[in-house]
């Protein structure tokens, strides 16, 4: 447990003094239990109690399992901003530099409501390093600002060398900024939210996409074929005039599928580049960047159940949703190659397996 010790060590206990479960048992235990599939801190406690002799080879727990009501008033309680420090502190040791794309996209929980305010359930902002596929940080949307959250966590992030890609939301001037500042690239969807960059972008785009600058054709992707072509136009004078910074070019992707043999209407995005990539890497970076919906929230959601989860109270909602990333990067970087939903299975029925993903922790 020496790497979970070292970053999680500095977490304030919310307790009382007189708490009688270690922190850092706490924690290991509900995330043991959710690499086995508990969803809840009552699974929590069950889990404990079924696994209490394997438990007992690491941990101390001097006051036996903690009982399902101390789990949930520690995730209630616990500082979310330092528990996702120290979650961020731990994946440095499996992601020591981030490369590549970084997605940054928002999520509701869908569970996470006030009483009788079912229409607005909790939002986070999360942060996918898409070629080291893990979830890499979280940021509460304060009042559901995806937009300040976002520029928050960004700013917490060494981002140098990286790309970093977002949908037309976080397509503005400061978030353009931020990144620059952060030594990174940007990719940022563009839409008519920003609609005289928008028609300038589009003006200089659509003739330059009648030529056939890059073509990508795909087959048997989920059932249906897929053909992209991109183009990309220097524009650094679109900065100037629309005081965005960074703006090195603009690029145009169009999207043609075919389902059952039938033409669907294509689909075109426009995007602004910091950098002006060819139209083949432009094509690879914007479905790089849609990983963070496949392999994180999707996953979250069918795999964890996150969206029905029943935490409302406090901070719970917030600091389990750091946990469930934490236990996803663990099965993630597990050399196992089975799938996500296999691992966990495993995890559950055989305690050698179990302690091997433990075991990354050391």
């Amino acid at each position: 447990m020496g790497k979970f010790k070292n970053a999680f060590r500095g977490l304030q206990d919310p307790r009382a003094a007189n708490a009688r479960h270690d922190l850092l048992e706490v924690l290991v235990v509900a995330l043991a239990a959710l690499l086995c599939g508990a969803e809840s801190c009552a699974d929590m406690e069950d889990f404990g109690h079924a696994k209490e002799g394997l438990l007992r080879r690491f941990l101390r727990l001097e006051h036996g399992i903690p009982r399902h009501d101390t789990f949930s008033r520690v995730f209630r309680l616990l500082d979310p901003q330092g528990f996702e420090a120290a979650f961020r502190r731990f994946m440095g040791d499996f992601a020591e530099q981030l490369r590549g794309v970084i997605a940054v996209d928002g999520k509701a929980l869908r569970g996470a409501f006030e009483s009788g305010r079912r229409s607005t359930p909790l939002q986070l902002v999360n942060v996918w390093a898409a070629e080291a596929r893990l979830a890499i940080a979280q940021r509460l949307a304060p009042n559901r600002n995806e937009v300040a959250a976002a520029l928050e966590v960004l700013e917490l992030l060494s981002l140098e060398g990286c790309i970093i890609t977002a949908d037309a939301l976080h397509c503005h001037a400061k978030m353009a900024q931020c990144i620059l500042d952060r030594g990174a690239a940007y990719v940022l969807a563009l839409k008519e939210n920003q609609s005289a960059l928008f028609a300038d972008a589009q003006a200089l785009l659509e003739p330059a996409a009648k030529s056939k600058q890059a073509e990508q054709a795909l087959t048997a992707v989920h059932g249906r074929d897929e053909y992209r072509h991109a183009v990309v136009v220097r524009a650094a004078a679109l900065a100037r005039k629309h005081d965005f910074p960074g703006i090195a070019a603009v690029g145009r992707l169009e999207l043609q599928r075919r389902v059952a043999g039938s033409d669907q209407k294509p689909i075109v995005r426009y995007f602004l580049l910091s950098k002006a990539w060819s139209p083949a890497r432009l094509i690879t970076i914007t479905r790089t960047h849609w990983s963070i919906e496949n392999q994180l929230h999707w996953v979250l959601d069918v795999v964890f159940n996150e969206d029905r989860a029943r935490n409302r109270k406090d901070h719970g909602p917030e600091n389990l949703a750091i946990l469930r990333k934490l236990a996803l990067n663990m099965l993630r970087t597990h050399p196992d190659k089975a799938s996500i939903r296999r691992k966990i299975k495993r995890a559950g029925w055989h305690d050698a397996f179990l302690l091997s993903m433990l075991a990354q922790m050391r």
